[in-house]
């Protein structure tokens, strides 16, 4: 009797690891679903203190953010952009399959395209907004077949607080001649 407890406990072990590593297995599962990409902008304003930079920013509306993943031979391979809603979020999803070829996340790049905002119009580069973020090489969140990246917040700024280029190579011919 002892014998036949033990055998069956340890069939039923057996069967809860095999369904436990099944499980362990779908969950990263390349060939899932879709790619889900969100985050935030914000306008920060350079003239505040440093705490209320840091904490008094402001969600912007209609900020386009573009989502570009390429291929193993650096072409691109799915392009996307979304406009921010109120509170300045964007969210943007790209199926893990495209034209059969598998999408990698970590080819992929978030980037701020442009602002409708004439006060804040001045892409940062704070969290990478500016020249683009990659996907992280681990989501966010995993979930069965929903795979998460939450990516920023990107910044703009005033046009007041645009470093101005003081690059010199402009000719003395083309300031006119003042000296």
């Amino acid at each position: 009797m002892a014998t036949m407890l033990s055998m069956a406990l340890m069939l039923s072990a057996a069967f809860f690891m095999g369904c436990t590593n099944l499980a362990v297995a779908n969950y990263g599962d390349a060939s899932a679903g879709v790619i889900h990409v969100g985050g935030q902008v914000l306008c920060q304003n350079c003239f505040k203190s440093y705490k209320e930079w840091v904490n008094g920013s402001n969600p912007l509306k209609g900020i386009t953010v573009s989502l570009t993943c390429m291929d193993d031979r650096s072409r691109v391979m799915c392009y996307k952009s979304d406009e921010t809603d109120e509170q300045g979020q964007f969210y943007m999803t790209v199926d893990r399959i495209i034209n059969g070829k598998e999408l990698k996340a970590k080819l992929c790049s978030v980037r701020l395209v442009s602002s409708t905002h004439a006060d804040c119009s001045i892409a940062t580069n704070f969290a990478g907004g500016k020249i683009g973020v990659k996907l992280m090489r681990s989501p966010t969140s995993m979930f069965r077949d929903i795979i998460k990246y939450r990516v920023g917040p990107f910044y703009y700024t005033t046009p007041m607080c645009e470093k101005p280029d003081t690059n010199d190579s402009q000719s003395d011919e083309d300031q006119g001649s003042y000296y």
